[in-house]
């Protein structure tokens, strides 16, 4: 696995910070209980009128910047699956896009949670895999439609299921 160096890119854009995750976990209890945290997103004043409706969704996608990811890989494992017995040589090595990895060339995480309630800009959600203060970027409601019909995983996903929230 090697690091690898951003290539020049022809077109650069900002993203604005949204909001920030509020868990009372410590990183480790966020690793281990990953899609099982109940918890906060602090939505900043300034973008507070964008929630206006999000009460009736019952689960919202939570896009966040991985602020706390160093490192840029194109090949990774699925670490994960060392908390449920598999030793590191057991561990297939498979391309970053096929996986759920902080580790990439973008850091940017797509979070599916409840909402429990909205108390103002204040969304508390259940199903965070997410640090406390990371910086959320954007979110958005989920929607039945969104579901596929079929699909299919490779058979190392399965050892890896996160807790149906």
């Amino acid at each position: 696995m090697i690091n690898w160096e951003l290539p020049k890119l022809s077109v650069e854009f900002t993203l604005r910070q949204i909001g920030v995750v509020r868990v009372d976990a410590t990183e480790e209890e966020v690793r281990e209980k990953s899609g099982a945290l109940i918890g906060r997103v602090e939505v900043f004043e300034a973008f507070e009128d964008g929630l206006h409706g999000i009460d009736e969704y019952s689960h919202l996608f939570l896009i966040a910047y991985l602020d706390r990811v160093r490192y840029r890989l194109l090949r990774v494992k699925p670490r994960r699956l060392l908390r449920k017995g598999f030793r590191e040589e057991e561990l297939p090595e498979l391309g970053v896009f096929a996986t759920d990895s902080p580790v990439r060339p973008n850091p940017i995480a797509l979070t599916l949670v409840r909402l429990l309630r909205r108390e103002g800009r204040v969304l508390h959600v259940e199903g965070l895999d997410l640090f406390d203060g990371t910086p959320v970027i954007d979110i958005k409601p989920y929607r039945s439609d969104y579901r596929a019909k079929e699909y299919s995983v490779p058979k190392w996903v399965g050892y890896d299921s996160r807790p149906e929230i």
